[in-house]
């Protein structure tokens, strides 16, 4: 009980700040919002009369007194200028790496504590100042035999506070999910699970350490970002040390400045790095705002702070590179199907009539450059079309979609004219040639007769799992889920054998 009330005097507190601001949400959903809401913002905007300055300004201050939940949701806002405006995400871009630091005391007791006191004093023996202070952690320059490293250390009760927020997020999506029947359709407690599993692992940096390693095995491959190298023995559960990158983060305007970068290309990069992690590998870094990418000197793009990883499985790349595709060729019928046989529309939908929504939302931007496209009435209009079609939400897909959103944001602020169909269409291209050409066919066909052959291995098994079941004093009826699959598979395996015989005896 005492819990719940806790609970609900945070969200009361935090719900009273933010409305009073009245800066969350751009000027066109103002009039999709419900009476008693839109009363309520009235309401609490007369009684905070002490607020003074820009929206902007005013907005990075509650969320920066409110915790580190809510800084994220700033560093979120703060990659769409094209949906709250320039001069705001301006303001909010203060809370990707520039928040106050914690004293060199907690950071040395930090240290102590985890690795001990004798050997904190041997690993850092001539730790810098803070360099910059994010939401969960800060960061100093540490100058070693082998050259300089950067030491991440988590704030003191990051751990405490960050579950407390989300404690009270979880009890404010069930609350949401129980009394508004509309709101089961976008899932909120799923989404906010999903949500808060990632933050969670953000508090153990031995996870992110791992993370940092993948990815930079992956950009060899790639080709489009440098990450640094982790230093195993310097690293540990609240503390994180890497390579020394240096260069200037792209929340620098400078950044973009530095002699042999062009925007274009540079947004191009940001933009295509993504996707073919994404869609090549299945894996991305998933906290893609501009305090993670440092610009080197040499014209390097450098990613950063791999606390959130995100990973789609091999149905999920296909379904995003044949949407990408579809829309790329403008094909708004196979985009519709791709819908439908991902499950993220009912079945009890027209394909025909999605397909009309989508062309109204893709034709008016085709061919545009990106300074002339309002994404504030592109969301509202992709918003509306989610409740017209009964389209709900898939969690699995949450780090995905708001990677995508903050990556074109990033994109977008290097490059105003960034074309994201451009950008994409490269990656894509190779993806589905190699996918979903007759390579791509010869591969599916192998991993199938693989499976087919991994599971006739374990036939005999479920021959005598059949063969108790039907002599045993009391039969008890067969459980066709657990045999269901043998006979898609018995099908394939036949088909596929019927195949095979065409080929060899065809004249």
């Amino acid at each position: 009980m005492f819990k719940a009330i806790a609970d609900y005097a945070r969200l009361l507190r935090a719900g009273t700040a933010l409305a009073r601001h009245d800066v969350i949400l751009p000027g066109e959903y103002h009039s999709r919002l419900p009476f008693p809401a839109k009363l309520a913002g009235k309401t609490l905007r007369i009684f905070g009369g002490g607020a003074k300055g820009r929206s902007g300004v005013r907005l990075a201050t509650a969320l920066e007194k409110l915790g580190p939940a809510y800084i994220k949701l700033g560093q979120f806002l703060a990659t769409r200028p094209d949906v709250f405006g320039v001069e705001t995400t301006n303001d909010l871009s203060r809370l990707k790496d520039k928040l106050p630091p914690f004293s060199m005391k907690a950071a040395h007791k930090a240290l102590a504590e985890e690795f001990g006191e004798d050997e904190a004093a041997q690993l850092f023996p001539e730790l810098s100042d803070p360099v910059a202070a994010a939401s969960l952690a800060q960061v100093h320059r540490l100058q070693t035999a082998d050259g300089a490293k950067a030491v991440k250390i988590l704030r003191p009760g990051a751990e405490k506070l960050i579950n407390r927020e989300l404690r009270a997020m979880k009890r404010a999506a069930r609350t949401v999910e129980r009394v508004n029947e509309e709101s089961r359709r976008l899932k909120p407690v799923a989404f906010t699970e999903t949500v808060a599993a990632s933050m969670e692992k953000e508090l153990d940096l031995r996870l992110e350490a791992g993370g940092g390693d993948e990815m930079r095995e992956l950009s060899f491959k790639a080709g489009y970002y440098y990450v640094p190298e982790v230093d195993w023995e310097r690293s540990g559960k609240r503390v994180l040390t890497t390579e020394w990158i240096d260069g200037k983060p792209l929340t620098d305007p400078d950044a973009i400045k530095t002699p042999g970068i062009e925007p274009e290309t540079l947004a191009n990069t940001v933009t295509r790095g993504f996707l073919d992690h994404a869609i090549h590998h299945g894996v991305f870094h998933a906290d893609m705002h501009e305090g993670n990418m440092i610009v080197t000197p040499d014209g390097r793009l450098t990613l950063v702070d791999f606390g959130i990883i995100g990973r789609i499985g091999l149905n999920e790349r296909r379904f995003l590179a044949e949407i990408l595709w579809g829309f790329l060729r403008r094909d708004y019928h196979r985009i519709a199907e791709v819908h439908f046989e991902a499950g993220y529309v009912p079945a009890d939908k027209s394909v025909g009539d999605f397909a009309q929504a989508l062309r109204s939302v893709g034709e008016p931007i085709h061919g545009k450059s990106a300074s002339d496209v309002s994404m504030g009435r592109l969301l509202l209009q992709l918003l509306d079309f989610t409740h017209t079609f009964g389209m709900q939400l898939r969690p699995e897909l949450v780090l995905l979609q708001k990677t995508m959103v903050q990556v074109e944001g990033v994109a977008r602020a290097i490059d105003p004219n960034h074309d994201i169909w451009a950008a994409a269409e490269p990656i894509v291209k190779d993806w589905i040639t190699q996918n979903l050409g007759p390579a791509g066919a010869a591969k599916l066909v192998a991993q199938n007769v693989k499976e087919v052959a991994d599971r006739l291995k374990r036939l005999p098994e479920v021959m005598d799992e059949i063969e108790a079941k039907l002599t045993a004093p009391d039969p008890q009826p067969l459980p066709r889920e657990r045999f269901a699959p043998w006979w898609g598979w018995l099908g394939f395996f036949l088909a596929l054998a019927a195949a095979v015989v065409a080929v060899v005896y065809a004249p």
